[in-house]
């Protein structure tokens, strides 16, 4: 019996088909209409439903380029199931270089929003009834807030998880895995309450194109679709080394206001006690130093130097067996060829 039609926002895909469908949200106050862009590639065979989605923060832009770069692989042309790719969530964001939507809300906080709600209320809303309810399975993609980085890591609630969400944490082949609680509002929280499996993909910084954390987001979802079964054939690449789960993490901050001197890198290991970096004034009158609160490996760090006291300087995820992370993590990153600091 031949595959049925995928259909979404009143437009229906054939098997063996892919289209790009424009979803309406909203109007400018200038009258100029603005939609969620959507391509849905539907397979011939059966299979999971993947959505993958970025910029649900709009200034979060390494995402945009591996759901363009996972679109134009050749792998995905047999595909099994259906992917739901959504390049861009928050186009009201995107356009304007923020994070948030013009009432200064977040819309990753919106969920599982209201018709007659916020805008960032009703853009949940409608992407939820439109887009998300169709998924069987979930990756999120985001980066970094402004000024700040992420070394790439894999966010999902292992604890109460269910072993699809592990076994797509694990297929991703993310250095570390953070075992992160949920967060009311945000679309994981709203996935894994309709038994979803999701996860959070985290890299580089935002207004950023981060080659390393762009590669490896594009390897990480192509190796979920094949454990999900949606892709077939061999592994092209060597496997990674086993992630690291993360059993916890704190930020070092800001001892004074001045300017920061960094010491410790973005995945480099940590003691407790270390001195991380030195926040001075500018004539150096005054010096602080920034204090590893706890063992373990640096996963984010702020990239401006300029601080106010009790500013989030480094984040430190700690480990059981840090001896483990430290090998995965630099195993991960002598896998990769050098990029630039940014593209852009």
């Amino acid at each position: 019996m031949a595959r049925a039609p995928f259909e979404l926002a009143g437009v229906r895909v054939a098997p063996g088909t892919r289209a790009q469908i424009d979803v309406p949200i909203a109007k400018l106050y200038t009258h100029a209409p603005l939609d969620i862009s959507v391509e849905v590639v539907h397979g011939r065979q059966p299979g999971p439903t993947l959505l993958v989605c970025s910029a649900i923060h709009g200034d979060e832009i390494n995402g945009v380029e591996i759901v363009r770069r996972l679109l134009h692989s050749r792998q995905i042309n047999r595909l099994r199931g259906t992917l739901i790719a959504v390049p861009v969530v928050n186009i009201f964001g995107f356009v304007q270089h923020s994070r948030y939507l013009p009432d200064r809300r977040d819309l990753n906080r919106c969920f599982p929003g209201s018709e007659v709600g916020s805008l960032g209320g009703r853009i949940a809303a409608l992407f939820r009834q439109q887009i998300v309810d169709h998924a069987t399975h979930i990756i999120d993609l985001h980066t970094g807030a402004i000024h700040r980085t992420n070394l790439p890591q894999v966010r999902a609630q292992l604890d109460k998880a269910d072993d699809e969400t592990r076994r797509m944490a694990d297929a991703f082949g993310a250095p570390v895995i953070l075992n992160a609680e949920l967060r009311e509002g945000s679309l994981r929280h709203y996935a894994q309450s309709r038994g979803i499996p999701v996860l959070t993909y985290e890299a580089g910084e935002a207004l950023r194109f981060d080659e390393w954390a762009i590669t490896s987001g594009v390897r990480g979802v192509l190796r979920v679709m094949r454990r999900l079964g949606m892709l077939t054939g061999e592994q092209r690449r060597r496997a990674p080394p086993a992630a690291e789960v993360a059993n916890g993490s704190s930020w070092a901050r800001a001892p004074i206001d001045g300017i920061l001197r960094p010491r410790a890198r973005l995945g480099a290991r940590v003691s407790r006690g270390e001195v991380l970096g030195i926040v001075a004034d500018p004539f150096g009158n005054q010096e602080g130093e920034v204090l590893a609160m706890a063992d373990g490996i640096v996963i984010g760090a702020s990239r401006l130097p300029l601080v106010n006291e009790g500013e989030a300087l480094f984040h430190i995820a700690r480990f059981d067996e840090i001896d483990e992370a430290e090998n995965a993590i630099e195993t991960f990153q002598s896998s990769l060829e050098p990029p630039p600091d940014s593209l852009y």
